[in-house]
């Protein structure tokens, strides 16, 4: 494929990750952008060209050292849960911008471990930059089949690495706050991790299934190499020594590459985020690793014998093969990888190295002088022209240093340096006793362990040779701490942690620290009981102003801005935005809101500058502390009451409503029972004076009259017995006679007496019976009652040449019986009431009332009786009435009795 051709595909795909993180920094709110999956994929920038070609090579030459890259962090991040939530909690709260913040703040947020730090980051991340560069321009002439020029100007790279450069410093730079969510460079990270998975899945099916026969395939023929079964199995406790070291170096990597704390910790959005995380990532790398064996042993059995870089199987494969298409979707998969640790470096390193080391020792001054507009514009061209550099260095770097070393060891050597934060990172989350003194010590004697055993020799003397061998005869004066059974890398990661932890715990027992680093190891530690209350928990003792302070706020946060946040403050804790003093909780606000612009180190600075601290002795901090964690724990204690006490108040007013409610339906059934009553008196009144004042009334009168007086009091006699028998039901005045009886028959001698009332409406009556069992354990005469309860309810509401429809079916255990009628529904809000004892519709009530409104009370006594449910439902045309009664009654009844006791 051709230089200008690649080129091309390269200028369309960065175009893609532009118009991406245009779109995302657009529509922050939406969705798609703000999800947890973005946020475990962008977490995949641990995926460099180191994972997309080193570790094939790995596999090819050196086995199943390949895997410990991957195993260490699938081993490590079921932790985040616990870890990761509480880092993020302390950023958030402390407006933290960078790793060299939260591991600086925690020591006393001392500026020179800050700077430190940030100098560390860079002489171990610079080179790991130069091996993405390398990769990329490797890769590129590899594709092209064009040799790689010597010319910086004429490099194809060289253009690469620039409209990278120009990427980074326009989305890595668009806040001025650096703790921001940068939801462009997020989203567009996440794409590339996700390109840079599907192009290896493709790459691996085309290996294992068009080149060669399937996976067997490529292990039965690879299995025939000499070296085969040495490589892919563990030759003793050496081999597994090292294995456990590389483990322990690459999950130490997940939590403290600058990188891996960027997109894991201030690029969070929310917390819950991580348990997705914790799956997610975790399975794509495991994705990621299915595939390198067959592409890397694959690699092996094409290019037997000849001399290629197994490096680059990857892209040499496909490319054997004349498949260019797989050949560049392999290529953008690689450039994916450098392009977003390149990217996401650049952006970490160029904060640290403004927030910790040009604008603290440098531009302070400069910036106490201008406004808020000169101060945004400075730090943002300071970070723009750091990514610049770093990058720029980080080219120089490749070219010089490491153009013939390999991705592997780069890689390697990146994460046994950074690893040297390990034990002040754990310790300031973990260990209050950890002090400045004992982190510096510890991190410096870690660094000089790991310069003078690898870093030297990997570069010095790939770039000076005659001075070899006078070094050589000074490593050979420490030939006695070498371990026989670790490699070289092992080696040193295993003395350069073991002398670390050990200066950093000697120290720091031994030396107290002073009392701002305890104050923040107390706000580390205890995160949890101080998040709601952080700034109360920050102590602080001495002379300060507001207007001093306000004076400074203004001109890194506007007028505008600095007025806001001083409102939202003084809401908070109800300060008078008159007061003149200010507290210990406004001075942590303040820093905070400078934090996010210049970092925690330069902040405290500029505060320290306009008041005047009086010193804390150590025994004050712990009993301020002390203070706090009781108010918290007291103001935690009243917020549980006053919720108490609020619930209580929801509750005693939702049932004095309901009081209300069944007080007025006590007055409405009392009137429809007056009124039901009265009818039939009146009538029975009226007949009997009728047949008193008129003795010539014919017979035949005289017999309707004394018929309708028999009625009425049937009538009324029925009316009596059904309040008398509800009362009996309410109370479990009445045994049940539970016997075993056919449910049909049961039902049947429940509809006579109604069916030509039925008949006479021209209803149509339907019943579908889908019952295997149709005999069950219930009373006999209560269920008869129920079914004409229901069916006479039915009827009352379903109009002339309606429908009657009756079901009986099991589910499970339980008998179903379903009675729907055509008519008109229920009012939605009436459905969960309709059963209550003195419950009639609000329409009936106000129109005029009809019946006594026990029928369906009565129902449901009937029906719970028998341990069953019953509901309504509007469905379709009409209602229906569901019951629900179990097959084997007496034991329902006894289950019941035993819970009860």
């Amino acid at each position: 494929m051709s230089s200008v051709a690649l080129f091309i595909v390269v200028l369309i795909y960065l175009a893609l990750l532009f118009l991406v993180a245009h779109l995302a920094e657009k529509r922050k709110s939406k969705r798609w952008i703000n999800n947890p999956y973005i946020y475990a994929l962008s977490l995949a920038v641990y995926c460099t060209a180191w994972t997309y070609y080193g570790s094939i090579g790995v596999a090819a030459t050196s086995g199943l050292n390949y895997l410990p890259i991957y195993i260490g962090p699938i081993i490590i991040i079921p932790a985040w849960i616990y870890i990761n939530t509480r880092i993020v909690r302390i950023s958030r709260i402390n407006k933290i911008s960078s790793l060299a913040d939260f591991i600086s703040l925690r020591y006393g947020n001392s500026r020179s471990f800050s700077a430190i730090i940030t100098i560390v980051c860079l002489l171990a991340i610079v080179p790991y930059i130069g091996l993405q560069i390398k990769a990329i321009s490797e890769t590129f002439h590899l594709v092209t089949e064009t040799s790689i020029s010597n010319n910086i100007l004429t490099d194809n790279a060289t253009f690469v690495v620039v409209l990278i450069a120009l990427f980074s410093s326009y989305y890595g730079t668009r806040y001025v706050d650096a703790s921001e969510k940068r939801l462009g460079i997020i989203s567009a990270i996440a794409l590339e991790s996700f390109l840079k998975l599907f192009f290896i899945i493709i790459l691996g099916i085309f290996v294992i299934y068009f080149v060669f026969d399937g996976f067997s395939d490529i292990y039965e023929k690879a299995s025939r190499f000499e070296d085969f079964k040495e490589k892919n199995t563990f030759n003793g406790i050496e081999d597994a020594m090292n294995w456990m070291v590389l483990c322990m170096i690459s999950a130490t990597a997940i939590c403290i590459l600058p990188r891996q704390f960027h997109t894991a910790i201030i690029e969070n959005r929310q917390e819950k985020h991580i348990k997705t995380a914790i799956w997610f990532f975790p399975l794509y790398l495991l994705i990621f690793t299915v595939f390198i064996f067959p592409i890397a042993w694959g690699g092996r059995l094409i290019f037997e014998g000849e001399k290629v870089n197994p490096e680059f199987y990857s892209i040499l494969i496909p490319q054997h093969f004349d498949n260019t298409l797989i050949t560049v979707f392999v290529f953008l998969g690689g450039l994916s990888s450098c392009i977003s640790m390149i990217i996401i470096s650049a952006i970490t390193l160029s904060i640290m190295l403004s927030n910790n080391l040009i604008i603290p020792y440098g531009l302070l001054g400069k910036f106490k002088s201008d406004n808020e507009i000169q101060n945004t514009r400075n730090i943002t061209n300071i970070r723009k022209f750091s990514i610049f550099a770093l990058i720029i260095m980080a080219f120089v770097f490749y070219k010089y240093f490491i153009l013939k070393t390999s991705l592997d060891s780069v890689g390697l050597i990146s994460f046994v340096v950074i690893a040297q934060l390990a034990p002040s990172f754990f310790g300031a989350i973990f260990w209050r006793r950890g002090s400045y003194k004992g982190a510096v010590a510890g991190l410096l004697a870690g660094l000089a362990i790991c310069y003078f055993g690898l870093i030297i020799p990997q570069y010095y003397f790939s770039y000076n040779q005659e001075f070899k061998g006078v070094i050589r005869e000074i490593y050979d004066a420490f030939s006695f701490f070498s371990i026989p059974f670790l490699s070289r890398i092992s080696q040193i990661f295993f003395w350069s942690i073991l002398v670390n932890t050990a200066i950093f715990t000697i120290v720091s027992v031994s030396v107290k620290g002073n009392y701002r680093e305890r104050n923040f190891a107390e706000l580390y530690v205890d995160i949890d009981k101080h998040i709601l209350n952080h700034e109360n928990a920050f102590v602080w003792r001495g002379i300060a102003y507001v207007s001093d302070i306000k004076n400074i706020l203004e001109r890194f946060l506007g007028k505008n801005k600095t007025e806001q946040a001083l409102r939202i403050f003084n809401l908070k804790y109800n300060i008078d935005s008159k007061t003149e003093t200010a507290d210990s909780r406004f001075i942590k606000f303040s820093e905070n809101l400078l934090a996010g612009r210049i970092g925690t180190a330069s902040a405290k600075i500029l505060i320290e500058g306009v008041t005047k601290e009086d010193k804390i002795s150590l025994k004050e901090v712990l009993n301020i502390l002390e203070e706090s964690k009781e108010n918290i724990t007291l103001n935690k204690k009243l917020t549980e009451q006053s919720e108490e006490l609020q619930k209580l108040s929801d509750d005693l007013r939702t049932a004095n409503q309901n009081l209300i409610v069944k007080d007025r339906q006590k007055d409405d059934f009392l009137d429809s029972v007056a009124h039901e009553l009265r009818t039939p008196i009146t009538a029975i009144r009226s007949a009997g004076e009728i047949l008193a004042d008129d003795d010539d009334i014919p017979f035949e009168i005289k017999q309707e009259f004394l018929n309708n007086i028999i009625t009425e009091s049937d009538r009324l006699s029925e009316i009596i017995n059904d309040i008398l028998y509800l009362d009996k039901l309410e109370h479990g005045e009445i045994a049940l006679h539970i016997q075993e009886n056919n449910i049909l028959e049961t039902y049947k001698k429940a509809l006579n007496p109604i069916l030509h009332l039925i008949q006479q409406k021209n209803i149509h009556l339907s019943e579908v019976n889908l019952l295997n069992k149709t005999v069950l354990e219930h009373d006999e005469a209560r269920m008869i009652q129920l079914f004409q309860n229901i069916l006479g309810n039915a009827l009352k509401f379903t109009d002339d040449q309606g429908t009657i429809q009756t079901k009986l079916s099991e589910k499970g255990d339980y008998l179903i019986i379903t009675v729907f009628n055509t008519g008109r529904h229920i009012p939605e809000e009436d459905l969960d009431m309709i059963f209550d004892k003195f419950y009639q519709s609000k329409n009936q009530n106000i129109i005029k009332p009809t019946g006594s409104g026990l029928g369906l009370a009565i129902s449901k006594k009937i029906v719970q009786a028998h341990s069953g449910r019953i509901k309504a439902e509007n469905s379709g045309l009409g209602v229906t009435f569901t019951i629900s009664i179990p097959y084997n009654i007496t034991k329902e009844i006894r289950n019941e009795v035993e819970q009860n006791q």
